[in-house]
């Protein structure tokens, strides 16, 4: 743990969350690892406005069709290096929207995911984890 402080001190990454198609249960508990609960700014990670100044991306939900140009558009928005987290069992394989009429396919065969964190929705210790090991890379 002590090298991800010391990387953590000399870089602050800017996470940048995209979400998309999902029933919000994981968008939420994003939004809670920003809180003074779990203040994930003391590992120095920041939330970013535009995915141009984002360092991560965090995902959460599934592509549909009418999301997977915004999706690759995203992507190709963020500076590199750049390192994706997915967040939640529909982002990491569909989850209970793989037979749906409007999913597309799996997040990490529309864009390359670094880190994958399941779980329906997960807990925000395991999102904190997932963009920690992400931040190792």
């Amino acid at each position: 743990m002590k090298n991800i402080f010391k990387w953590g001190l000399r870089k602050s990454p800017w996470v940048f969350h995209l979400g998309a198609s999902a029933c919000n249960n994981c968008d939420i508990e994003i939004l809670d690892i920003l809180t003074p609960r779990f203040d994930v700014e003391r590992f120095g990670i920041l939330l970013a406005g535009s995915p141009r100044h984002a360092d991560i991306l965090v995902v959460s939900g599934i592509v549909n069709r009418q999301s997977l140009e915004r999706f690759r558009r995203v992507y190709d928005q963020t500076p590199n290096p750049k390192l994706v987290v997915a967040v939640g069992a529909c982002a990491c394989t569909g989850n209970m929207f793989r037979d749906s009429y409007n999913f597309v396919k799996p997040l990490d065969q529309i864009i390359p995911v670094d880190v994958y964190v399941p779980g329906c929705p997960p807990k925000p210790e395991a999102i904190i984890a997932g963009v920690v090991k992400a931040m190792e890379k």
